[in-house]
């Protein structure tokens, strides 16, 4: 009896592709499950990843050895098993008790002339019209400001945040190649040693911003170390997630002109646009998770200890959800993506942030300029499980 083994799934294979959702699109039809790596399973079909995303037979936490294979011997295990993102409760519910005040949609709302007032900034020299670069005037550059003013860095920590903030968003990916680990590793070091010292120069005094409400937190509730790595993991995901939606969207807007007029007749459907973006292109295309308990998927059961790779990519390109999935569409209404992770206890707690930033940037350009268009060929950042770039050059003429 011949036995047809599910397709394999490979993200450095879909990392160097500029459009990989055909390829999403081929690996749905076969079934709803993928083989990833050892002991890994990659589920891409939105009727499966959807309640996958709260399920809490799954974990996000897994062991250091898991780490330890992933990343290297060394600082990073231990940091990413620090971090919120993989802990679970109840260690998860006091770190995003104690990171979330500043991250609620009414701070940040009470922060959006703030983050208006940046964007008209950055794109001062623009003002009249001209050519600039998406990623490098204006991607890279907004939300460092914004979260370096949340969390309590200077300004002149900015320019040297942004380099190793990127660099250590590598180690985001499933797999981080040897290659890469010795930079990410500097990167970290010199991240915990500046977020440490500004921890120290706070001292005692009171101020609005994380790092001084931290200060004051009682070492039995959190210790200071775990602090700093979530500080220092706030900069990066924050930065490089955000970045990328940011260069994503510009670069989906410039290719697709007739969304942008909708947008500039309309302002008022910004918000909608700024969903529309995060699913058709989504900065972060999968999320891992431990199996605790069996779990069934198509027919297979799948074993605790197992590894489920949730693709949130895939499940937002699934014609079986969303009509005209390959189309991008600013006035999509519902638009029940999942590129915040979805729903439960590790919803994204950056994600109204990162929402006030995208419409923002996404209402000047449609209230300021007439038109925006390519001005060369965009290039892609082939990375694992991300969907950035490095460069975005656009045309702009004003209104």
């Amino acid at each position: 009896m011949t036995v047809t083994l599910p397709p394999k799934y490979d993200a450095v294979e879909f990392a160097v592709l500029d459009d990989p959702y055909p390829g999403y699109r081929r690996l749905r039809e076969a079934g709803p499950l993928c083989r990833g790596g050892p002991a890994q399973w990659v589920v891409t079909r939105y009727a499966d990843v959807a309640p996958l995303v709260g399920d809490d037979r799954l974990g996000a936490e897994f062991d250091r050895e898991y780490h330890r294979i992933a990343l290297g011997d060394g600082p990073l295990a231990d940091f990413f098993g620090h971090v919120m993102l993989n802990r679970d409760p109840p260690a998860h519910t006091v770190l995003r008790r104690l990171l979330g005040p500043e991250f609620t949609t009414p701070a940040v709302r009470r922060r959006r002339r703030r983050i208006d007032a940046l964007v008209a900034d950055l794109l001062a020299p623009v003002a009249d019209g001209g050519r600039f670069d998406a990623v490098t005037v204006l991607a890279d550059r907004l939300p460092i400001r914004v979260l370096a003013e949340f969390v309590g860095l200077e300004a002149e920590d900015i320019d040297a945040v942004r380099p190793r903030a990127r660099t250590l968003s590598q180690a985001f990916a499933t797999y981080l190649a040897q290659s890469e680990r010795a930079a990410t590793v500097e990167a970290l070091v010199w991240m915990r040693e500046l977020v440490s010292a500004r921890f120290e120069a706070r001292g005692s005094a009171a101020g609005d911003d994380l790092i001084s409400r931290l200060r004051q937190v009682d070492p039995a509730v959190a210790g200071r170390q775990a602090l700093i790595d979530n500080v220092v993991f706030l900069l990066f995901a924050g930065f490089a997630t955000t970045t990328d939606l940011l260069s994503n969207g510009c670069a989906a807007l410039a290719a697709h002109p007739g969304q942008m007029a909708i947008l500039r007749d309309d302002p008022g459907l910004v918000p909608r646009a700024v969903e529309e973006l995060l699913r058709f292109d989504a900065p972060v295309q999968v999320k891992s998770r431990l199996v605790h308990r069996p779990v069934e998927i198509g027919g297979r059961m799948i074993r605790p200890g197992r590894v489920l790779v949730l693709h949130l990519g895939s499940a937002n390109h699934d014609e079986a959800r969303f009509e005209r999935p390959g189309e991008l569409d600013v006035t999509r209404h519902p638009n029940p993506h999942l590129s915040f992770g979805g729903g439960g206890i590790h919803l994204c707690l950056g994600a109204a942030l990162a929402r006030a930033e995208a419409a923002s940037v996404f209402t000047f350009l449609a209230r300021r300029f007439a038109s925006m268009e390519p001005a060369g060929p965009a290039v892609r950042r082939h990375t694992p499980n991300f969907r950035s770039y490095l460069s975005v050059p656009l045309l702009v003429h004003p209104s």
